[in-house]
């Protein structure tokens, strides 16, 4: 596919120690991309830095949550006619080197996973928090008949038949934009596939895990799959 109809979101809160470099980086290593980043709320340069950079800003009045930005994507994405939609995180440790292959493999699934615990790389999560992770991937590969190994991730792709069904029915709950999106889309009939890359370090900033969160990021993360299964179950 032409990467110039690829449309890649960044969801961005107080990144503006490191957003210029992210964006830069995407332009360099995808020429002519798309980039269309959302600040949820930050109070700090996030939005003007982007805007300087050249890219498209959407500005949320206040922190609604990473799910509430990628609604806000999809919607975009499918108002201006884009057929696929990359989430990319905008602290530069996703590698944009790494869209082209996430998007490749559209054409065997709606949405491409780009899986952090699938033999690349060397990412480790520790902790009550790696054992949430290996057991929602456990759980999920079940509920979506497709082994999957990283049901956590914020690096994906999705064609036009996920931005069709996103763009109205994308959670924004706490993990909702992965573990309830993946129940949802798979209620929808979307099909789900996952691409092995490499996590890289914070370029900067602030962590949204410190030693607290991924002390009850288990019972949260079993909550918020049971509460995606149960929701879908009675609409």
């Amino acid at each position: 596919m032409n990467l110039g109809q690829v449309l890649i979101v960044m969801p961005a809160m107080n990144e503006a120690e490191v957003i210029p470099a992210t964006i830069a980086e995407v332009q360099r290593v995808i020429p002519g991309a798309n980039i269309l980043v959302i600040d949820d709320g930050s109070d700090d340069e996030t939005s003007a830095l982007a805007r300087d950079a050249g890219v498209e800003v959407l500005r949320l009045p206040f922190n609604l949550g990473v799910g509430a930005a990628m609604r806000l994507g999809f919607q975009y994405a499918a108002n201006h006619g884009y057929p696929v939609m990359v989430q990319l995180d905008s602290d530069g440790q996703h590698d944009p080197a790494d869209v082209p292959r996430l998007v490749e493999g559209l054409g065997e699934a709606d949405v491409v996973i780009g899986a952090r615990f699938a033999g690349v790389g060397e990412y480790r999560a520790r902790g009550p928090r790696m054992w949430a992770m290996r057991v929602l991937s456990q759980l999920l590969s079940r509920v979506v008949r497709t082994k999957l190994t990283d049901t956590t991730s914020g690096f994906k792709a999705h064609g036009p038949r996920a931005i069709d069904v996103f763009k109205v029915d994308f959670p924004a709950e706490y993990l909702g934009d992965t573990v309830e999106a993946l129940v949802i889309g798979h209620r929808a009939g979307l099909t789900f596939a996952q691409c092995p890359v490499a996590m890289r370090e914070r370029a900067g900033g602030t962590p949204s895990q410190n030693g607290l969160r991924s002390a009850v990021y288990l019972v949260r993360a079993m909550l918020a799959m049971l509460l995606a299964l149960l929701r879908v179950r009675v609409k």
